[in-house]
């Protein structure tokens, strides 16, 4: 009988472990990211979408500042835009709001269409409510696939580094709009 007991008991505890184990790991997952502790460091990889509205009544990025030679060059070298882009968990614009990318760009390159990006990606779902983490650095935008780095953050991503994957998922050649997939690498030490 005492045996029984101790097996019973023995058996409760293993399920009690495992239930508030798949707790603790569930509580820093989301489904648009992932969070990884090494010991050492945590490695964070995200995937969202990045809505970059340039036209119409209520656009995410309006025109702030452009050179006089602006308006003749075919990339639009000297514009400057500020932003305060919606970020979602899908492609569709209604999908799930993540967080916002605030910050400006503005056309860096003479003969190809080259963005140079200084923007805070904040966010505000789940744990990383109230974390962003900030890209600088030049974004090829007609490449369909472009590599731009991550040099800080805030809250969960203090002392960030890393590198964002940029690929057009979505883009409206007549107005400018775009809608861009964004696969994140972010490293942050303990």
């Amino acid at each position: 009988m005492a045996r029984l007991s101790l097996i019973a008991m023995l058996i409760s505890l293993v399920i009690t472990m495992a239930s508030a184990q798949s707790q603790e790991d569930g509580s820093n997952q989301v489904g648009w990211a992932k969070r990884v502790d090494t010991g050492k460091e945590v490695v964070t990889n995200l995937h969202f979408y990045f809505h970059d509205t340039v036209s119409g009544k209520n656009p995410s990025a309006v025109r702030v500042a452009q050179a006089n030679e602006t308006t003749n060059s075919l990339t639009l070298f000297g514009a400057l835009l500020m932003a305060d882009d919606p970020l979602t968990e899908g492609p569709d614009p209604s999908s799930k709001l993540v967080g916002r990318a605030r910050g400006l760009y503005g056309s860096a390159a003479q003969t190809e269409l080259g963005l140079i990006m200084v923007m805070s990606y904040c966010f505000t779902e789940g744990i990383y409510n109230g974390s962003s983490f900030s890209i600088l650095g030049l974004n090829p935008a007609i490449n369909p696939v472009r590599e731009m780095s991550i040099v800080g953050g805030t809250g969960l991503f203090r002392l960030a580094r890393g590198y964002a994957i940029a690929q057009t998922y979505w883009l409206d050649p007549t107005t400018g709009d775009a809608i861009v997939g964004y696969n994140v690498t972010v490293a942050t030490y303990i």
